[in-house]
């Protein structure tokens, strides 16, 4: 009742923080119009080891050319989760005029800025430029190693840049940067005279519109080309699925179809029946019909049970929505950050399902106590996605990254689940709890459990779950290591079809799975199918995280302990969402199984 009371008081500040974050996520673009001599800004962004992408440094941090008031532009929220800094850079460009050898500044390095700058090209600092939206991409500095005896090593700097930009009409569709003037940093002594940086500008007309310059920017990107479509995998996978559901076929079909016959039988049997086929008839009462009386017995910590499987159905409604959205083309190369945007609205948004789905459950299985389910379903993902966040943001934060998410930003974050997703989780669970009590199952319950008899090694849960998650695992792991690809390395993902495509083929693939082991189960007259219906599916997460750790070690070239950080902490929690989503729909696809062929047998 006082959850209820609080609610219409919380919704005020619910739709102002709403709306704020809608602003906020929106990408602020500077994509405009120019007339010929208007300025062109240039913003300078971050800095970081090529093969280490999500340690990141602003670019000012080095001892580079600066102003003397460093300027930084708003940014929306997905770019600020992304890491980007950007700010205002001393680059004098006019629209469709060419510069050359223009001066930018002269800088005498000191000894510790001559020791920053060989670390940076010794470990193959890049640059990130944005102009236009568009981002500029080039390395710090050039390294030179050749020979074991004699053994050279050179540190080599780039003094100059030459701009390139390709515009239509009063539109730029494209820009690039070269890197010349090498300058041996190890000839450089703070004694010696101030090193000149220079640029310059180069106007080339395109053929290529406004509209289709995403394309260009794809095609010509300083990271390797977007990966391309793998069939094989889809082939593999759409055979996985095809095969497990003609498997799944057979059982309902004709096993399930045998049993029934078999069940369905008067128990005294057919006039003069012999004793012989007497005890054949009481063997038959053997299986999973005989555990008819406990099947629907509620599992143990229901309401524990139900948030994990309202958190799941959330996770899928994330998931969904996220391709939905990819797929009409809204994450592009010119909205930095959006899909960090509509991953932290969606979670904010689908906190109803969660909460909705959890006392609907928790409700069906004979809870009472709904504000407590509601709580648990809250905090279920919040409270380790703030524990990881935090060791992350400790470290990156220690190491001086862009990583490092601002005080106003966390607080942005913290605001939004606190005044949107905890309210809606509310909502949610004030409609699930309208649900009526009690499961409507087609069996009774009796009373006294029923003793279960001792199984083989071979039919136990831990096989069973190693089983399914093999199986629900192998249908995604090739598409694994692309998304992988894309997040921890260089590759940009275009392949939203195909991804959508191995998602829909991953969870027929875990529904199946899940009925069939759940039927071998039953057959063995062991009704404690809740819990292990969830942990069939969620067991595939093991298999991500041990794929983790070997991506990291043995296909990645990542080091150091701030992308070991960030990469094993965000992989656990990845295998996390693993373990809800796919728990969500083995449970969901065992309920409607169980419930199905205990429907359609005769019972006293």
């Amino acid at each position: 009742n006082f959850l209820q009371q609080l609610l219409p008081t919380m919704l005020v500040p619910l739709f102002t923080v709403l709306g704020l974050c809608l602003a906020l996520c929106q990408t602020a673009h500077s994509a405009g119009h120019y007339s010929s001599g208007s300025p062109v800004p240039i913003y300078v962004n971050k800095v970081g080891p090529y093969y280490n992408p999500h340690e990141t440094y602003h670019y000012y941090e080095l001892p580079v050319c600066r102003p003397d008031t460093i300027v930084h532009k708003s940014m929306s929220l997905g770019e600020l989760l992304d890491g980007d800094r950007m700010a205002v850079s001393m680059f004098n460009v006019k629209f469709s005029l060419p510069a050359t050898n223009t001066l930018l500044c002269s800088k005498t390095l000191t000894e510790s800025d001559l020791a920053r700058l060989r670390s940076a090209v010794e470990d193959l600092y890049y640059f990130e430029f944005v102009v236009d939206d568009i981002p500029v991409r080039g390395f710090l500095g050039h390294l030179e190693e050749a020979g074991l005896v004699p053994h050279t090593h050179r540190v080599y700097l780039w003094t100059h840049l030459d701009f390139k930009f390709y515009y239509k009409n009063d539109r730029i569709v494209y820009a690039s940067v070269a890197t010349s003037g090498k300058v041996d940093l190890d000839e450089i002594t703070p004694a010696s005279p101030a090193l000149r940086f220079t640029y310059s500008v180069s106007w080339v007309p395109s053929a290529v519109s406004f509209e289709d310059r995403a394309q260009l920017i794809r095609d010509t990107s300083f990271f390797p080309k977007s990966l391309e479509i793998h069939w094989l995998s889809v082939i593999n996978s759409l055979v996985l699925v095809a095969l497990l559901i003609a498997f799944v076929s057979v059982i309902l079909c004709r096993i399930l179809r045998r049993d029934f016959a078999r069940y369905n039988l008067d128990d005294e049997g057919p006039a003069g029946s012999t004793a012989a086929e007497a005890a054949s008839l009481d063997e038959d009462n053997l299986g999973w019909k005989s555990v008819h009386a406990d099947v629907f017995r509620p599992p143990g910590h229901k309401c524990f049970y139900s948030a994990v499987v309202g958190v799941g159905a959330q996770f899928l409604s994330i998931a969904t929505g996220l391709l939905g959205m990819a797929l009409l083309g809204l994450f592009n190369v010119h909205n930095h950050g959006s899909m960090n945007s509509a991953c932290v609205l969606l979670y904010a948004l689908t906190s109803c399902v969660a909460g909705f789905v959890s006392c609907r459950l928790f409700r069906q299985l004979g809870g009472e106590r709904w504000v407590r389910n509601v709580l648990i379903t809250s905090a279920l993902f919040a409270v380790p996605l703030f524990l990881v966040w935090a060791v992350v943001n400790s470290v990156v934060w220690a190491y001086g990254t862009t990583q490092a998410l601002p005080w106003s930003t966390v607080l942005l974050l913290l605001s939004l689940w606190l005044l949107v997703g905890f309210p809606l989780t509310i909502v949610g669970g004030s409609f699930g709890k309208r649900v009526p009590a009690g499961l409507d199952a087609p069996c009774r319950t009796r009373n006294i459990a029923r003793e279960i008899p001792p199984l083989p090694c071979y039919k136990s849960w831990p096989v069973h779950c190693l089983i399914s998650g093999f199986l629900s695992f192998s249908a995604v792991s090739v598409e694994l290591y692309y998304v992988y690809a894309t997040v921890w390395g260089r590759q940009h993902y275009s392949l939203y079809g195909i991804l959508t495509l191995v998602y829909v083929i991953l969870l027929f693939v875990t529904a199946c799975v899940s009925v069939t082991t759940t039927y071998f189960q039953l057959s063995a007259e062991d009704y404690r199918w809740w819990w292990r219906s969830l942990f069939s599916g969620g067991s595939a997460s093991l298999f991500v995280l041990a794929y983790s750790v070997y991506y990291y070690f043995w296909r990645a070239s990542m080091s150091g302990a701030v992308q070991a950080v960030q990469f094993f902490g965000y992989s656990l929690l990845l295998c996390y969402v693993f373990f809800l989503s796919l728990g969500a729909v083995s449970f969901a696809a065992s309920f409607r199984f169980v419930r199905y062929i205990y429907a359609n047998i005769k019972m006293d």
